[in-house]
C-alpha cells in the first residue's frame, strides 16, 4: 500500500497501523537494537513509483522503519514522503548482487543498493522478522 504520508492524516495513520502494526515503544526500539535503516540508495522502481521520483533531479533515496507487522518504506519526492507499507506475510526480498536487493509486494518494488555491512545487517534483521511474523501462515 503507498500512501503519502507528508501531512498528519489519522485515516492514512489507521490505515498504515492496521496493515503492517504499530510503531515499536522507546524501550522495544533499544531493546531490538534499532527498528530504522540507514540512507539506502533507490535504483529502480516500478512505474507507478518511478512516476513519482521522476518528478525532481535529486538522488532517490530511501529508508525502512520495522513495524510489529511488517516494514514501511519511506522515500521523497518534490516536497512530499510517501510510505510503502508492506506487511510480513506479502514481503518478498530478493539479493540481486553483492550490493543490490529487491523489495516486492504485490505489483511494486523498489530495488535499493546498500553501502555498509551495517544494511546488510539490517536486511537480515527485517527477514528474521519477516520469519518469526510468518510461521503461522505456513501449513
Amino acid at each position: 500500500m503507498l500512501r503519502n504520508v507528508s501531512y498528519k492524516n489519522d485515516n492514512i495513520k489507521n490505515e498504515i497501523d492496521d496493515l503492517i502494526g504499530n510503531s515499536y515503544s522507546f524501550f522495544e526500539k533499544i531493546k531490538k537494537g534499532g527498528v530504522g535503516s540507514g540512507k539506502l540508495l533507490i535504483t529502480k522502481a516500478n512505474k507507478g513509483i518511478e512516476n513519482l521520483l521522476i518528478l525532481d533531479q535529486n538522488t532517490n533515496h530511501c529508508n525502512i522503519e520495522l513495524r510489529t507487522k511488517g516494514i514501511i518504506i519511506y522515500f521523497r519526492s518534490l516536497l512530499e514522503t510517501y510510505g510503502l507499507a508492506i506487511p510480513y506475510y506479502k514481503l518478498v526480498v530478493f539479493k540481486v548482487t553483492e550490493k543490490e536487493y529487491t523489495f516486492n509486494v504485490d505489483s511494486k518494488f523498489l530495488k535499493i543498493k546498500v553501502k555498509s555491512e551495517n544494511d546488510h545487517s539490517f536486511i537480515r534483521k527485517i527477514m528474521e522478522e519477516k520469519a518469526k511474523n510468518t510461521e503461522n501462515y505456513i501449513s
